[in-house]
């Protein structure tokens, strides 16, 4: 809706339309209305109208919103990730718009234009595809270096326990478990807030030690648990952690949240203090964790825990990750490494865990040739003291 209440009709009939084609995703359509939502609010601010295309290639709406997303971007407001995102989503329901008659023929939209793009098969062979693109379209250039899961990189050991140490004192026991969970098991937020009670009593002692028990998770699991790619596989959990876990199930606090709940949702492990899910049902993000993770950055920032500044929940699952990777190469080797890493995380791809590989066997150079560099920085620096007192 807009802000006078009246309903975008045009981008309501978009959404029953694609929700209703077969092979479409109900994820997917919801990703493109968030970022069609984020356009409609910046039509709103900027006081433009969404069939807005004069003649001057400047003053049309669609010209006008890629450089206001690309200003964003470079102000560090939005990821370039989501700035290519909302804007492909954009051109996609005006696309939709010109086939159903909705803008004249003879609007300029966009200039159309082919891109070839250039990859190599699994036998090698190279390939080449061509694809129509527009001129409005925003290129999401890829840093160089190393990019964990998700673009993010982990946080180091000492803050991880600053940040356990902080969120104890001054967030709610749910994030807490939450946080802890991400950063000793690796789980991501949309298993975290799937856990069942009885994935916790079904745990099993993983054979080769006492310490560490495995939770089934995946749709395979019995009951099934949400995992990405809907892998099916089982978690490492420390005793340590399921007996706290299990604790806090038959607590006051949690089972009155569970007698808020819906039937079927009492099985969960985390809820709400209303009783609801931490992400409903077909989505990937929590709203209730998001603002409880901006007051904890808040919170922080006040008492001078800065390392909270720029900290996101998914930095617990790559932080796990590159520790393990560096146990597991310190006593089997990166091969072995790589094997262990893979079974933990449940990735789909043996490359998605050979970057951690990587990273961890990359920073023990970076670290020698930062320490090596300084060294010698700061014996030109007495040098030139040295010089200039003579």
């Amino acid at each position: 809706m807009w802000q006078n209440f009246s309903p975008w009709r045009e981008a309501n009939l978009w959404a029953l339309e694609r929700a209703s084609t077969r092979g479409v995703s109900i994820k997917t359509v919801q990703s493109h209305f968030t970022a069609l939502h984020a356009y409609a609010n910046w039509l709103e601010e900027a006081n433009v109208n969404w069939w807005d295309f004069p003649l001057r290639k400047a003053d049309r709406c669609l010209v006008r919103y890629r450089g206001a997303l690309i200003e964003a971007r470079d102000r560090g407001v939005i990821a370039p990730s989501t700035t290519s995102q909302r804007m492909a989503s954009v051109v996609l329901f005006y696309k939709w718009l010109y086939e159903k008659g909705f803008l004249s023929t003879e609007s300029h939209l966009w200039a159309e234009k082919s891109v070839v793009i250039h990859f190599a098969d699994k036998v090698g062979f190279e390939r080449t595809i061509l694809v129509k693109s527009t001129d409005l379209a925003i290129p999401n250039r890829s840093a160089p270096g190393e990019r964990l899961e998700d673009g993010l990189l982990p946080v180091a050991v000492k803050d991880r326990d600053v940040i356990l140490t902080f969120a104890k004192k001054n967030a709610s026991e749910e994030l807490f478990l939450m946080l802890s969970l991400g950063f000793f098991t690796g789980m991501r937020i949309g298993t975290l807030t799937d856990l069942k009670v009885q994935t916790l009593e079904r745990a099993v002692p993983d054979p080769a030690t006492s310490n560490l028990f495995r939770l089934a998770v995946g749709p395979g699991a019995d009951p099934p648990v949400r995992t990405k790619f809907g892998v099916t596989g089982q978690v490492w959990i420390t005793k340590v952690q399921l007996d706290e876990l299990l604790t806090y199930v038959y607590s006051v606090r949690r089972l009155l949240r569970e007698a808020k709940s819906n039937p079927e949702n009492r099985d969960l492990v985390f809820l709400t203090r209303f009783g609801n899910p931490y992400i409903k049902h077909g989505l990937d993000k929590s709203t209730a964790i998001n603002v409880e993770m901006h007051s904890l950055r808040q919170s922080g920032l006040k008492n001078g825990v800065t390392v909270l500044r720029n900290f996101h929940f998914h930095q617990t699952r790559c932080t796990f990750a590159t520790e393990l990777a560096r146990l597991a190469i310190h006593v089997g080797g990166s091969i072995n490494a790589l094997a262990i890493v893979k079974e933990a995380l449940l990735h789909k791809h043996e490359a998605t865990s050979l970057k951690y590989i990587r990273f961890v066997e990359k920073t023990p150079l970076k670290i020698e040739m930062g320490n090596a560099f300084t060294r010698e920085f700061l014996g030109v620096l007495r040098t030139c003291r040295d010089a200039t007192d003579e």
